[in-house]
């Protein structure tokens, strides 16, 4: 594979035989990257006031110190959560599949609940079921539904990937998101897995995962 041009080390063809690659390089089989290390997926179910990144040079709280006990290998979050919104979060060094997980292409399925300041009107309600004009382009979700008596708590499973989607839908209608919580992701949920806690996916998780892409 190497002497037919198969194998890059950092987006160049290797045909050196022997060539031994140095720690934070990138080798590639077509398409596909290779990793020596072990595969560690972990799921967390993220609290409040903290942010989605590995380092934060304002020294603000990262999901990173919840899940340090995890891995000796270095993780990092699969797409992110905004800080003040809670639930499900997937973090590995499979950087294959976090490619496939976070492409718009891949439409991965999430589920949210959503907390706003004010009951839902019938006529917002029905709007947003029939899918909203954002500023980048249309969205439906699909399915929204209605959780609690008050019509303040709504429930929203999408496929969109895009950057602070729900909060946009709602914002459109004049309503304030108080509480955001992502329940489902790619069909894992927060089944036995308290807020601020992790664990790691199961092989047959990780094995759907896989196929799910």
């Amino acid at each position: 594979m190497i002497e037919a041009g198969e194998i890059s080390v950092n987006g160049k063809v290797v045909k050196e035989l022997g060539y031994q690659v140095k720690a934070g390089e990138v080798v590639r089989y077509g398409r596909r990257t290779l990793n020596p290390e072990k595969m560690v997926y972990v799921l967390l179910n993220k609290p409040k006031d903290f942010i989605t990144t590995v380092e934060d040079d304002m020294d603000r709280r990262t999901v990173m110190e919840l899940v340090k006990a995890a891995a000796g290998e270095r993780i990092y979050p699969v797409g992110r959560l905004d800080r003040n919104t809670t639930g499900l979060l997937l973090l590995t060094n499979d950087g294959e599949l976090a490619e496939k997980l976070t492409h718009p292409s891949n439409q991965i399925e999430k589920i949210y609940q959503v907390e706003i300041n004010k009951p839902i009107t019938t006529e917002d309600f029905e709007a947003i079921k029939n899918g909203v004009e954002l500023e980048d382009g249309f969205i439906k979700p699909d399915e929204v539904s209605i959780i609690t008596p008050d019509a303040q708590v709504i429930g929203i499973r999408i496929h969109s990937g895009r950057n602070r989607i729900v909060r946009r839908i709602f914002e459109k209608f004049g309503y304030d998101v108080t509480k955001l919580d992502r329940t489902v992701i790619a069909g894992l949920n927060k089944k036995e897995l308290p807020r601020g806690q992790w664990r790691y996916l199961t092989e047959k998780e990780v094995i759907r995962l896989k196929y799910l892409v």
